[in-house]
């Protein structure tokens, strides 16, 4: 829904204000009422058992670090090493 209204409108949105502005026309979640005819739970059962495993530890290891933009982290920088932002003369 985020990239149809950056292509039709030329407009960006993040998914929570897409999420907020969906809510505040009077739109929801839908979602529905009863399982596909065609679900197979047997082959929903045999990927929760055989794949998942392996999907969840292909993930990226949680390591400190920085949420800076620029990649930079104070954690393992020295102090002396660190920059502060110039003063500016305003008052």
């Amino acid at each position: 829904m985020k990239t149809v209204i950056g292509r039709r409108f030329h407009l960006t949105y993040t998914v929570q204000g897409v999420r907020k502005l969906l809510v505040r026309n009077g739109w929801s979640c839908q979602v529905p009422a009863q399982r596909a005819v065609e679900r197979d739970d047997g082959a929903v059962a045999e990927w929760v058992k055989e794949v998942w495993p392996c999907e969840e530890d292909s993930r990226r290891p949680v390591e400190p670090g920085s949420s800076s933009r620029t990649g930079q982290d104070f954690s393992t920088t020295p102090p002396q090493a660190r920059t502060q932002a110039p003063a500016t003369g305003r008052g």
